[in-house]
């Protein structure tokens, strides 16, 4: 479905950011990117959306495909209606609005009226929550309810490639488990492809098919979760655990740098 082949990425015409980046996305697939900060995840989800322009970034070598077509020449209005819609790190719900109100802005590129009233039905499926809470300001809702609405504003778009940007953060453990359940539930039911992006490696490979790990602007280790889940580098510097089970303290984070033998 999703194809990027070598791809470099420059801001302000000056800062290299990503430096050959490739990975695919299968259709109907959920595929986790993981990464420490500023290894250039966030920069690879608004090559694909088109959102790099808004910020003075651009793909200035190798292509991204989507269906057979090439999209990083276009602009981020013509990638949605496309069926690509990025989640936001940071949920950046229309504060302002009421829950049904940003549901209704996430279909703004539709124009049937019937079927956006049946998707808002099925978003309210996804996030009973919401349904309760429909007429509710969406800036006086907590951080995790304002997650769902993020993702339920994205169905709104009927997407058929998801790209989500770290949608655990700030959010209880609990509610990370439940806000994963639910992403899984949407890739099988609604047969959106996901793109996840994620720093809890824990929640990302309890629902991802195949794994690529980002370092310094490319992808240093790629694989399927079962083999990401026992690979000791993995295990050691994503899901703190070392060769006996025991998790590292801060104070070993040298001893990871010297170990990290995919760099």
């Amino acid at each position: 479905m999703l194809v990027l082949n070598n791809i470099e990425v420059v801001y302000n015409k000056v800062i290299l950011v990503l430096k050959g980046m490739s990975i695919r996305v299968p259709d109907g697939k959920i595929i986790a990117l993981l990464g420490a900060n500023g290894a250039g995840k966030t920069t690879t989800l608004k090559a694909i959306s088109g959102l790099l322009k808004s910020e003075d970034g651009e793909v200035t070598d190798g292509s991204i495909e989507y269906n057979g077509t090439r999209i990083d020449t276009k602009d981020a209005e013509a990638i949605v209606r496309m069926g690509i819609f990025q989640v936001l790190e940071g949920r950046r719900v229309f504060e302002h609005l009421t829950i049904e109100e940003n549901l209704q802005a996430g279909a703004i590129t539709r124009k049937d009226r019937q079927g956006i009233k049946h998707d808002i039905k099925m978003v309210y499926g996804y996030f009973p929550r919401l349904m309760d809470l429909r007429n509710r300001v969406a800036g006086y809702i907590s951080g995790g309810e304002q997650q769902m609405l993020a993702i339920g504003r994205a169905l709104m778009a009927k997407p058929r490639l998801m790209l989500l940007d770290e949608p655990s953060l700030g959010l209880a453990p609990l509610l990370v488990r439940e806000i994963f359940e639910i992403i899984r539930r949407i890739n099988a039911e609604e047969n959106v492809s996901i793109l996840l992006v994620e720093q809890n490696a824990r929640a990302a490979l309890s629902i991802a098919e195949y794994v690529y790990i980002m370092e310094n602007g490319h992808v240093g280790l790629d694989g399927s979760t079962e083999e990401m889940a026992h690979n000791p580098d993995v295990r050691e510097f994503y899901l703190g655990l070392s060769k006996l089970g025991k998790r590292k303290s801060f104070k070993d984070v040298k001893h990871y740098k010297r170990r990290k033998r995919w760099l």
